[in-house]
């Protein structure tokens, strides 16, 4: 008999580094939960040269650092295989992010070996449910380029963005990524930024999903696909009475880049000018005045201090004040690893 697979939650570790960056905002497909701002972003695809000096702001010499290689739509830039080689030779394990088409002929231009992981985004287990958020024509290209990323032998992983809208059908998840061979699986939770941030406002658009729903149904799926050999990642979203409230940006080393040259510490802020740095002149720069980095060390009852600011309707609160539910960091992690 399998046994039962549980998940863990997965601390920040001291030190650890993850580069998360967006070499351009520019994008094939117009999802209509895209988190990219343009107003605050920038329009540009960064040149070759200039990515190149930015990743080696962030390299360690002596340690290897996490590099997630985001867009808009990534594999859209022509040196893509020229900036996964740069990233790798300054010791970065290096990811790329991407919406399925693959451009450039990517596949054919770089090795399984030159690249850590391939990460495809699917927001459904068929066309009916997934290509009215993503684009028509998205499913069949993206899980087709699947499928031959598999078969070259690159680590593939899956991501599907869980909001009102797909909810409903996480549960027939597993069975596709199982079917696809893909054997990592990220689940991530609707973030109130970019498109959903404006959508938000208007009557009879609710992109969020509940904690009685998310705790109903998540877990579940993540349990369901460990046992067919899948690692899963989800985020932890709502702290336990016993959790202990962790903000990423006061232990790990978390950035995220734009090609305008801001720089985030937290995924939340992204709308908004209160990026802790930015680079300057191919220059690193820490920036004054009331900036994100200034509300980390709040300690308050809702939990993440950022979402209680910037997305207060995600929490309900008693009668007495007290909140609901504790509103864990968003970069905090729930793992479960797949059976044996």
């Amino acid at each position: 008999m399998m046994q039962d697979v549980q998940a863990r939650t997965v601390g920040f570790r001291p030190g650890e580094r993850n580069v998360f960056f967006h070499i351009l905002t520019a994008c094939n497909l117009r999802c209509r939960h895209c988190y990219i701002n343009t107003a605050e972003h920038g329009t540009c695809t960064l040149p070759l040269e200039t990515v190149t000096k930015w990743l080696a702001l962030f390299a360690r010499p002596g340690k290897e650092s996490n590099l997630i290689l985001l867009g808009g739509e990534p594999t859209l830039h022509p040196d893509l295989p020229a900036i996964i080689r740069a990233a790798k030779a300054m010791r970065y394990a290096v990811t790329v992010d991407s919406n399925g088409y693959l451009f450039h002929d990517l596949l054919d231009k770089i090795t399984p070996q030159e690249l850590d992981y391939l990460s495809f985004s699917l927001d459904g287990p068929d066309a009916a449910v997934n290509d009215p958020i993503r684009g028509q024509g998205s499913f069949e290209v993206c899980t087709g380029n699947i499928r031959r990323a598999v078969a070259a032998g690159f680590n593939t992983s899956l991501i599907y963005t869980v909001s009102a809208l797909n909810i409903n059908h996480l549960a027939r998840m597993p069975t596709l990524v199982e079917d696809l061979g893909v054997k990592r699986f990220f689940i991530q939770v609707i973030g109130l930024r970019g498109k959903p941030a404006h959508e938000a406002a208007a009557p009879g658009r609710n992109w969020q999903v509940n904690p009685e729903e998310w705790f109903a149904t998540v877990p579940q799926v993540a349990a369901d696909a460990a046992k067919r050999g899948i690692h899963v990642i989800y985020p932890k979203v709502y702290l336990k009475a016993a959790d202990r409230f962790e903000c990423a940006g006061m232990v790990a080393e978390n950035y995220f880049i734009f090609p305008n040259g801001r720089v985030y510490q937290c995924p939340l802020c992204e709308d908004y000018p209160i990026h802790s740095y930015s680079i300057e002149n191919d220059l690193f720069v820490h920036r004054q005045g009331l900036n994100e980095d200034r509300f980390f060390p709040l300690n308050i009852p809702e939990g993440c201090v950022m979402n209680r600011l910037l997305q207060p309707d995600n929490i309900s609160y008693r009668e007495d004040g007290s909140p609901l539910h504790r509103i864990s960091c968003c970069l905090l992690k729930e793992e479960v690893l797949p059976a044996q």
